[in-house]
């Protein structure tokens, strides 16, 4: 079965960090770009990053610039979302999607051009 499954939600305080992983079963991570979202209850969702298949990261949020970054794991077939110097506006659901449509039909619960989500995972920070 194709899925992305989330990991690594959870509670910290502002100021403290928190890595988010999303492993991909049923393809490899390695040949489709990523994105990662969140929404925060009773608002919108918001493009956090985006990372190609050739490992680059092509977009980052300015609310999360110098922050947030990407990394991958080919071995592990998993994504990361590594967060530092979280704030209380963080808090927000976290979904990673990966495989971006070729038809450009909109998906998933951001209704994002891509195949694939994961679950969500809830961050909370707290001050």
């Amino acid at each position: 079965e194709v899925q992305l499954v989330e990991s690594g939600g959870g509670s910290v305080q502002a100021g403290g960090s928190l890595t988010l992983s999303c492993t991909a079963f049923g393809f490899t991570i390695d040949d489709v770009d990523v994105g990662w979202y969140r929404q925060p209850s009773g608002n919108e969702c918001e493009l956090i990053s985006t990372f190609s298949n050739d490992g680059t990261t092509y977009y980052t949020a300015s609310s999360v610039q110098g922050r947030f970054t990407i990394s991958r794991d080919s071995a592990k077939n998993t994504v990361f979302l590594h967060m530092t110097s979280l704030k209380r506006e963080d808090t927000a659901v976290y979904y990673c999607a990966a495989d971006i449509a070729e038809s450009g039909a909109r998906g998933g619960i951001c209704s994002a051009v891509y195949n694939y989500w994961g679950q969500g995972a809830q961050v909370t920070v707290s001050s």
